[in-house]
């Protein structure tokens, strides 16, 4: 195996400590050839390196922000910024930067590995929280705790160091199955409902119960489920009507683009009292 498929089967970027087995002479040979370039001293990247990684190697910097969240497929709305972000600390040198990126100058929460080039997922949260509308940020924190297993308590013992990321670590839960779902509690917060996530009714969980008999459904996913899910999932709407629940469903395009038909549906039906068992 040549040094840069190495390189490649690794990432496409790699500390050069952990590259010690491979003699400098192999090293200068392919930069010599153009199959890897060495970054700053301390990185050999190769064709195939992520942009993000590259851009931090070349700036001194870390992946930072958003930018983990979208490597990590953390989910997120698509009004969230769409450049790049990375991380120095505050008394770093500066670095020349353009649009497409933005650069949070702070000291770490949590250490981060010297061979990785991304930060760690708590600056990454504390980056977030920062730097997100606060809704977005909190979807995208409880998609975190969903996809990373983390732990609610264990986040809220984090010394975080702004207000904002230490009332996400109050608030975030890690019942939402969804961004969907984390978007549309956020939202309904403020009715001051009784509204409880991931209920067994039936059998099978639903996405939240609105008092004791409406239970709300939204697809979490922005495309088509399979013939087979949507058997299921209409079998067990019947088997909760059949049971005394008022079931209302709503789709990933009705919640993220046609919010206020939603709200006024929930609305006419909490008017009706279908969330009441008598």
């Amino acid at each position: 195996m040549r040094i840069d498929e190495w390189v490649t089967s690794n990432g496409g970027i790699v500390h050069r400590d952990t590259a010690r087995g491979w003699p400098d002479a192999t090293l200068r040979h392919a930069v010599r050839q153009g199959t890897i370039q060495v970054v700053r001293r301390t990185w050999i990247a190769t064709a195939s390196a992520p942009p993000d990684e590259l851009a931090a190697a070349r700036a001194g910097a870390r992946v930072a922000c958003v930018s983990v969240a979208r490597a990590r497929r953390w989910w997120m709305p698509d009004s969230v910024d769409p450049r790049r972000h990375l991380s120095r600390l505050p008394h770093a040198k500066a670095v020349p930067t353009d649009r497409s990126e933005v650069m949070h100058w702070s000291k770490p929460v949590a250490p981060a590995s010297a061979l990785s080039l991304h930060e760690s997922i708590e600056d990454a949260l504390a980056h977030i929280a920062a730097c997100v509308q606060p809704e977005a940020a909190r979807t995208i924190w409880e998609s975190a705790i969903r996809i990373e297993r983390l732990s609610s308590d264990a986040l809220r013992r984090v010394r975080w160091t702004s207000r904002a990321a230490a009332r996400l670590a109050d608030e975030a839960s890690d019942l939402s199955d969804s961004g969907l779902e984390s978007i549309f509690l956020i939202r309904l917060g403020p009715w001051g409902l009784p509204i409880r996530q991931q209920t067994v009714l039936a059998g099978r969980p639903v996405d939240f119960l609105i008092g004791d008999r409406l239970v709300v459904q939204v697809d979490g996913h922005a495309y088509h489920s399979s013939a087979a899910d949507r058997g299921r999932d209409a079998a067990h709407d019947a088997e909760l009507r059949l049971r005394g629940y008022h079931v209302l469903r709503f789709t990933y395009s009705q919640v993220l683009h046609d919010w206020p038909a939603v709200e006024r549906s929930i609305a006419r039906a909490v008017a009706a009292g279908l969330h009441r068992s008598q």
